[in-house]
């Protein structure tokens, strides 16, 4: 057997498998700049999704004519380095979606591409309708710090204030840190909400009791290695 014989290619197949898989993956770049839940970067992200379905088309195609070609491939693999972090699980996803497409499209499977195609993408129609309907969105993991110079004030006081205020708003909180040098108290809460007016309230109250506190409110799910 001649591992080194290249098979013919077609070059009609191979252009429609072009077309058509840059039909899907368009369609799929669509949907992830409009109803994508990534906060970053998804207009820059979304129009790279067909041209990596294609170019794993294109790679497919030929190495599946040719044994060595394959072997080739994987060596070719094993000494390049991808040193771009992907931080968010959806846009890891769709980057599985869109080189799928060119996988199974680059192996002649079309019409099995298309059915998965055509699930996925309902399912992930589907779940965007229901959370729409229903008004379900997701809880944000929140930090809030607060720096309160003491003058008039002792520690326990004011962590008992703010506490008070935190039990009141908020159906849970988790304090993280409690520092104190006897001129400064700093507190770090940790708490779930999707709500921005509740947010506001809890700055208010607090301000309006310790007007030179220092107020911020962290989001940890998008922090950059969170």
């Amino acid at each position: 057997m001649d591992t080194t014989a290249i098979a013919p290619i077609s070059i009609p197949t191979v252009l429609f498998n072009l077309l058509f898989g840059l039909l899907l993956s368009v369609f799929l770049a669509v949907y992830y700049a409009k109803l994508g839940d990534s906060l970053s970067n998804r207009s820059k992200f979304a129009p790279l999704l067909p041209l990596l379905s294609m170019i794993t088309l294109l790679v497919i195609s030929v190495v599946k004519s040719s044994l060595a070609l394959s072997l080739g491939l994987v060596g070719a693999l094993s000494i390049v380095r991808f040193r771009t972090a992907i931080k968010d699980p959806e846009e890891l996803m769709f980057l599985f979606f869109a080189i799928s497409i060119g996988l199974g499209l680059g192996a002649d499977q079309r019409i099995l591409t298309l059915l998965a195609y055509i699930v996925i993408m309902g399912y992930l129609l589907l779940r965007k309708a229901i959370n729409k309907t229903l008004r379900l969105s997701p809880h944000n993991n929140l930090y809030l710090n607060v720096s309160l110079p003491l003058g008039s004030t002792t520690n326990e006081n004011a962590f008992n204030f703010i506490s008070t205020i935190l039990g009141e708003e908020l159906p849970k909180v988790d304090l993280r840190r409690f520092d104190t040098d006897g001129k400064e108290l700093r507190l770090v809460f940790y708490f779930k909400s999707n709500k921005a007016t509740t947010l506001a309230k809890i700055a208010n109250r607090i301000q309006e009791k310790y007007s030179n506190a220092l107020i911020s409110i962290v989001e940890q799910n998008n922090l950059l290695g969170g």
